[in-house]
């Protein structure tokens, strides 16, 4: 694309006056990609096709094939904003995805579709989703808990969530300044009944050191008799979020695999400094920080017979928190990695740690 621009010379003309002209080319019909992803503690490989513009309106129709070390998909989306306002916009999705869970052997297949509709008030941006997925739970070896084998078979799910996100901060992945505040409600039926609720925020304080404090927080109410599923709880521990302990290894198990909960909260105190005697300042050398951190939180089942004061006092119990000291290096705006070592405290029967030097890499951390 191009801008030129000429001088204007109508009646109502200013001295200075500029007229401005854009041009621009059409991107083609049809154009394909091949990237690298990178999860929370795991990687991907993508190929991707996509139809921009398909309809002279800015709309686009993508074909994307994942393939991954715990997670393999591909899916079908389309993509239509509002004109003149790119913010709010509307898609489709139709999916297929294969997951491995090796903390809790299992295995899960996820067909389903999807409806997203993302709008912005003020200084939010919300979304509303609609889901229908059709899940197929198995076991992920032949040692899996009688708890895990008995999650297993087919379900249906249909949820309606919304989710509103307040977000500040100068980056994403390594941020120097500002504040992310994301609370998302869930509401599921059919074969599946529950309420789900969860709460993040983050607070970076920007000053040469940079200090960050994080909280999460979720809750699961199953509607009616039926229990809620393995796969709908939250999971805690591992490099992204309480380091020291294993992935995902806190909390409720049986027999070695660990089986989730429907509350949880989870918070941490980060100090981010330069390099020591800075090597590599204002080049390579700027994408390293040392870390310092102390991470605390709790994962369990609540008796919702009981009050709130009783659910406090549990997710009070037996807490589990960490400190230590490592290097983060900064991929761009992709991804962060972390080496770490840590001193993991308030274990508990069941919980598996990881006592010294851990490796974290992944978007979003505790």
């Amino acid at each position: 694309s191009s801008i030129l621009f000429f001088l204007y010379l109508g009646d109502d003309a200013l001295p200075n006056g500029l007229d401005v002209t854009f041009e621009v080319t059409e991107l083609r019909r049809l154009t394909g990609s091949y990237n690298t992803m990178v999860g929370n503690n795991e990687g991907s490989m993508v190929l991707g096709l996509k139809f921009p513009n398909l309809f002279g309106r800015a709309e686009k129709v993508t074909f994307q094939f994942s393939y991954g070390t715990k997670e393999t998909s591909y899916g079908l989306s389309f993509f239509k904003p509002q004109p003149g306002n790119f913010e709010r916009n509307f898609s489709v999705n139709l999916y297929k995805v294969t997951g491995q869970f090796p903390w809790s052997s299992l295995r899960e297949t996820d067909r389903g579709i999807s409806t997203e509709f993302n709008f912005p008030i003020w200084k939010t941006n919300h979304t509303l989703k609609w889901e229908g997925v059709w899940r197929e739970l198995g076991c992920l070896a032949r040692t899996a808990s009688f708890s895990v084998r008995e999650e297993s078979g087919h379900s249906l799910k249909s949820s309606l969530s919304h989710a509103m996100v307040i977000d500040s901060r100068n980056s994403s992945i390594l941020p120097k300044r500002g504040a992310l505040l994301k609370i998302n409600q869930e509401l599921a039926g059919y074969t599946v009944r529950f309420s789900k609720k969860e709460k993040k925020k983050n607070n970076n304080f920007f000053s040469p050191k940079v200090f960050s404090a994080s909280l999460w927080g979720g809750m699961l109410v199953p509607i009616g008799d039926k229990p809620s599923s393995i796969a709908d709880r939250f999971y805690l521990g591992g490099p992204t979020s309480v380091r020291g302990f294993s992935m995902y290894s806190i909390g409720p198990q049986s027999d070695g695999d660990y089986l989730g909960g429907e509350a949880y909260w989870a918070g941490g105190l980060h100090l981010y400094t330069p390099l020591p005697f800075r090597p590599g300042r204002g080049g390579f050398g700027d994408l390293f920080r040392t870390h310092f951190f102390l991470n605390a939180g709790n994962l369990c089942n609540l008796n919702y017979g009981d009050g709130p004061k009783a659910h406090l006092q549990k997710l009070a119990e037996y807490i589990r928190w960490s400190y230590g000291a490592g290097i983060v290096l900064r991929l761009g705006n992709i991804a962060r990695l972390e080496l770490n070592y840590c001193f993991p405290m308030g274990v508990q029967s069941g919980d598996r740690i990881c006592d010294g030097v851990q490796f974290g890499a992944g978007i979003r951390f505790l």
